[in-house]
C-alpha cells in the first residue's frame, strides 16, 4: 500500500515563504513521477508542479519564479519550496504520485496567506 503524507502547511504572511514536504511510504515507490496540486475554495484542483519521467521540471505559469519542486529520492520524499506567496495561492496542496498506471494523492495540507 502505498502512502503519501504531506506536511508543512500554515498562515504565512504575503511576500513570505513555506516549504512543504510529502513523504511516500510502500513498495516499488519511486519519485520519477510526482507533482503537487492545489485546490482553493469553490475551485477545481489545479496542477502547481511536477516533475515527469525524474528529469523533467514543469510548473504552472502562476507560480513559475517562485515555487521549486525538488525530490530527496533515498528519503522518498518530493518538496515545494513556495516564495513570495500570495493571497492567491491559498489553497489545500496536495501530492500526487504515478506509479505506472496507479495514481496517489495524500491528503493534502492547508497553506493560507493572509496578512
Amino acid at each position: 500500500q502505498v502512502q503519501l503524507v504531506e506536511s508543512g502547511g500554515g498562515l504565512v504572511q504575503p511576500g513570505g515563504s513555506l516549504r512543504l514536504s510529502c513523504a511516500a511510504s510502500g513498495r516499488f515507490v519511486n519519485l520519477n513521477n510526482v507533482a503537487w496540486y492545489r485546490q482553493a475554495p469553490g475551485k477545481e484542483r489545479e496542477f502547481v508542479a511536477g516533475v515527469i519521467s525524474g528529469a523533467y521540471l514543469n510548473y504552472v505559469d502562476a507560480v513559475k519564479g517562485r515555487f521549486t519542486i525538488s525530490r530527496d529520492t533515498s528519503k522518498n520524499i518530493v518538496y515545494l519550496q513556495m516564495n513570495d506567496l500570495k493571497p492567491e495561492d491559498t489553497a489545500v496542496y496536495y501530492c500526487n504520485l504515478e506509479l505506472g498506471l496507479n495514481v496517489y494523492w495524500g491528503q493534502g495540507t492547508q497553506v493560507t496567506v493572509s496578512s
